[in-house]
């Protein structure tokens, strides 16, 4: 697409915008695969569509707030990207834009209160900890509490687990194939602990050492999404000195925080830390892509279930990771590895979206929920926090028993299951 974007008009982030923009053909095929066209079949609501009003307002033709709304109700799930035949980098334009609009856009008072909120809470782990049991205790009243509140109250469980209490570093059982240095992340740590425990006792039991760096913090995910670029490269900066560089891999087991730590280069970009960054996120790797990589040892138990795997955008299209954790399940015996319809859509969490924009990812998070019962699979498994509490809210608002865990708590029940050794990982 011809644009005439000014050089560095928005600083380092202007160069990867106008290359996006300039790769797009707007040939369509992108409108199909996006989630929030196919709900609302609008134009503007479209990557393509998208990307022209981007490319408009970054001209200097389109003023920042026309664009808001259809840009705020992207989920930056990337499908557009492996359904573009020209290789558009959405990723490079989305996030950057989000990133040099917010100065320029005018929001409500309630809704600068509640992003704020967002952005003090739930990258601490011990803040949002705190604020959700507030949250648990505010529930019964939410019928009187402000509309904007209610689906993140909506979204807690009924009840917190307790804090996780993992070691600093887990020594592998029988000789050392690897040291790894795991992301905790913030969310997970609370609404989720057991997938770090879980994550940790997989791969001690396939012979590797796992480093918790105690400095780390936030991915900063949540920022660089929502637009807050100097929070953003606060958090990157944070986890580049945080991390060892003694660790054969780093590893995620969060999408939305293995997507943001390869996005470390582009955060940090046209600052000291860019190069660094890139050498640090080429050591980042999801914990289902190392697990197939090292060769996982499969338990011997047959287990006699069907399992339906969700992919986890972030995990799919952002880290191109689809294959890994389908052999990891497929190598349990036993197990019957069940596809969902519309696999590639979107499950309506994308960060805080269900938060954002609670209507839209409602009606998506439902559709998905449907198309894992419809799988009639006895068990369900994802590979992201945020997947699996917008997935079991809904399927508790549908009435259905059935629950979705990480895949990792899924091969790590089956590992125990084989090998009943004692373990201090699982709370």
């Amino acid at each position: 697409m011809v644009h005439s974007i000014p050089n560095a008009a928005q600083g380092p982030l202007t160069a990867p915008m106008a290359d996006a923009v300039s790769k797009c053909v707007h040939c369509g095929f992108c409108l199909a695969a996006c989630p929030t066209y196919r709900e609302l079949g609008q134009e503007m609501d479209s990557p393509r569509g998208r990307i022209v009003l981007m490319k408009e307002v970054l001209e200097g033709s389109l003023p920042w707030e026309s664009a808001q709304p259809h840009i705020d109700r992207c989920l930056g799930c990337l499908a557009c990207e492996p359904a573009c035949p020209s290789g558009v980098p959405y990723r490079d334009l989305i996030s950057p834009f989000r990133a040099v609009a917010q100065p320029h856009l005018t929001r409500t008072p309630i809704e600068r209160l509640r992003r704020r909120v967002t952005a003090w809470t739930l990258p601490y782990p011990e803040r949002f900890r705190v604020a959700a049991q507030l949250g648990l205790l505010a529930r019964p009243l939410s019928r009187w509490l402000p509309a904007v509140v209610r689906p993140l109250l909506e979204l807690l469980p009924d009840r917190l687990p307790p804090a996780p209490n993992l070691p600093a570093v887990a020594a592998a059982h029988g000789p050392r194939r690897a040291r790894v240095a795991l992301l905790t992340g913030c969310a997970q740590q609370v609404l989720e602990p057991d997938i770090n425990a879980a994550s940790v006792e997989v791969l001690v039991r396939q012979g590797i050492e796992v480093v918790i760096p105690p400095g780390q913090g936030c991915c900063g995910g949540l920022a660089w999404h929502t637009g807050d670029h100097e929070a953003a490269r606060r958090f990157a900066r944070h986890n580049l000195d945080a991390f060892p560089e003694d660790v054969d891999a780093i590893l995620t087991n969060a999408a939305g925080c293995g997507s943001a730590l390869h996005e470390y280069p582009l955060i940090l970009r046209g600052t000291p830390d860019e190069a660094r960054a890139r050498t640090w996120a080429g050591r980042v790797e999801d914990i289902s892509a190392f697990l197939v990589r090292i060769g996982f040892r499969p338990p011997r138990r047959m287990l006699k279930t069907t399992v339906a795997y969700q992919d986890a955008c972030h995990l799919a299209n952002a880290q191109g990771v689809r294959s890994a954790p389908r052999e990891l399940l497929r190598a349990l015996p036993g197990v019957e590895l069940r596809e969902l319809a519309s696999a590639e859509l979107c499950c309506g969490s994308a960060g805080t979206y269900n938060l954002d924009q609670p209507d839209l990812a409602a009606r998506l998070g439902e559709a998905k929920a449907r198309a894992l019962l419809a799988t009639g699979a006895e068990q369900a498994v994802s590979g992201n926090i945020g997947c699996l509490t917008q997935l079991n809210h809904h399927l508790r608002r549908l009435g259905a028993p059935l629950r979705v865990r990480h895949t990792v708590q899924f091969l790590r029940d089956a590992l125990i299951a084989d090998d009943p050794a004692p373990d201090l990982h699982r709370p």
